[in-house]
C-alpha cells in the first residue's frame, strides 16, 4: 500500500488486533502518528513519506474501530483507557520504550491522554487541531470553553459540541447516517477549509435540534461524491482506501469514541500522573479555519497553556484536516520542533558529536 510496510499484531490475550503501516529504517527514532475520526493510518501519507525519508521509523496504526484493526461493537473498547492499553501494546510489539506521538482530531485526545497517563513513554507529544486537556476530559469539559457570544447558552447549550450530545441521545441514528453512504460523506468531510467560515457558528451546533446531521437529512447527499479532486485534501488512493475501510467496519466503532465521555473523565481524575501536567516537549498546531475545534474565537487552548509546561504553539491557515491540507507547512513545523525541542530524537543525533559549525 503506497510502498509502505504493513503489519498486524494481537494483544489483550489475542482478543484484539492492531494493523499499522511502517516506513523508514527500523532502528530510526520512533514517530507514531495517531489518526482521528474518521480516518486510517494511510491518511498520514504525506507525513509517513517525509519523516521516513529523514531517517525516522514512522508508524501509523489503524486505531480501534477502523480499517484492519479490531472493530468490535463494545463501547468500552473505545474508552481512552482501552485505547491507551493498545498503544502500550504497540510500543511493546515494536520493542521500544518510548516515542514521539503525533495526533490529529480524536487522535489528539488519544495522545494527550497517553502522555497524561504514560509520560515516561513519551519523548514528546504533538496535537493538531485539538488542544490538550479538554477532549480527554469529556463533553463536560469541552462545554466549559464554548464562546457564549457566538453560542448563547439558551439556544446552543452545547455550543459547537452539540453533535457529540446527539451521539449520547441517539447513537444508532447518528451512526446509521454515515453508513448509508460513506463515500459521499467522506468526500464532503475531507473538503478544504474555508477562510470565510472563521468567526461563524459551526453547523455541528444544531444537530440535536435538527434531529440529525446536516439539517436532519436522511442520508449523505450522493452529489457530494462529485466534489472535484482539487477541493479534497487527500489523494484519490487514500480516499478509496478510507471508503473501503469504513464500508468494512461501519462507523459504529469510530462513533463509539464519543460514547465514553464520563468514563474518560473518571479515568483522567483517577489515574493521570503529575496531576495532569505534561512536562515533556509538547507542540500544538492550530487549524485556523476549523469552526468545530475552534481555537481562534474560544478559550479552548487555555488549559494546555497552564498544564503543558514545555509548550510550543503555531497556527496554520487551513481547515480541520490541517496535516492533509497543508502537509508541507505541517511537516516543516514538526521537523523544526523535533530538532529544537527533542534534539536527541533526531536521526543520527548530529553524528553523536553535537552540531559542528564550520570555521570557514
Amino acid at each position: 500500500m503506497s510502498g509502505f510496510e504493513d503489519y498486524t499484531f494481537s494483544y489483550a490475550g489475542g482478543e484484539k488486533k492492531t494493523f499499522y503501516l511502517a516506513a523508514g529504517p527500523k532502528e530510526g527514532p520512533l514517530l507514531i502518528f495517531v489518526h482521528g475520526w474518521p480516518a486510517i493510518g494511510l491518511t498520514w501519507k504525506p507525513q509517513i513519506q517525509a519523516f521516513s525519508a529523514l531517517g525516522f521509523r514512522v508508524i501509523a496504526p489503524d486505531m480501534p474501530g477502523y480499517g484492519g484493526s479490531s472493530a468490535r461493537k463494545k463501547t468500552e473498547d473505545y474508552s481512552l483507557e482501552s485505547i491507551n492499553n493498545g498503544m502500550v501494546a504497540l510500543l511493546e510489539h515494536l520493542g521500544r520504550e518510548d516515542a514521539v506521538w503525533v495526533g490529529h482530531d480524536w487522535g489528539c485526545g488519544a495522545v494527550w491522554s497517553f502522555a497524561e497517563h504514560y509520560p515516561e513513554k513519551c519523548v514528546g507529544v504533538c496535537g493538531m487541531a485539538v488542544p490538550a486537556r479538554v477532549i480527554e476530559l469529556g463533553l463536560e469539559e469541552e462545554v466549559k470553553f464554548v464562546n457564549r457570544e457566538m453560542y448563547p447558552v439558551d439556544k446552543f447549550p452545547y455550543g459547537q459540541w452539540d453533535y457529540q450530545r446527539f451521539y449520547q441521545l441517539d447513537f444508532e441514528k447518528a451512526t446509521e447516517f454515515f453508513d448509508k453512504d460513506p463515500a459521499a460523506f467522506i468526500r464532503a468531510g475531507y473538503s478544504k477549509g474555508k477562510p470565510d467560515a472563521l468567526g461563524k457558528p459551526s453547523f455541528t451546533s444544531q444537530v440535536v435540534s435538527a434531529g440529525g446531521w446536516f439539517g436532519g437529512i436522511e442520508k449523505p447527499d450522493p452529489a457530494w461524491k462529485q466534489i472535484p479532486s482539487e477541493n479534497v485534501v487527500i489523494d484519490e488512493d487514500v480516499f478509496e482506501a478510507l471508503v473501503k475501510a469504513m464500508e468494512k467496519t461501519s462507523f459504529w466503532g469510530a462513533d463509539a469514541w464519543y460514547a465514553n465521555h464520563d468514563t474518560n473523565r473518571k479515568y483522567f481524575f483517577d489515574k493521570a500522573k503529575n496531576d495532569g501536567y505534561l512536562h515533556m516537549p509538547t507542540l500544538f498546531i492550530e487549524a485556523k479555519f476549523d469552526t468545530v475545534c475552534d481555537t481562534v474565537n474560544s478559550r479552548l487552548t487555555e488549559p494546555q497553556r497552564k498544564y503543558c509546561t514545555n509548550l510550543t504553539e503555531t497556527s496554520i491557515d487551513a481547515g480541520h484536516w490541517v496535516p492533509q491540507e497543508k502537509p508541507v507547512e505541517v511537516n516543516a513545523v514538526l521537523a523544526r520542533w523535533l530538532v529544537e525541542a527533542c534534539p536527541k530524537h533526531w536521526p543520527g543525533y548530529w553524528g553523536n558529536k553535537g552540531f559542528i559549525k564550520s570555521k570557514v
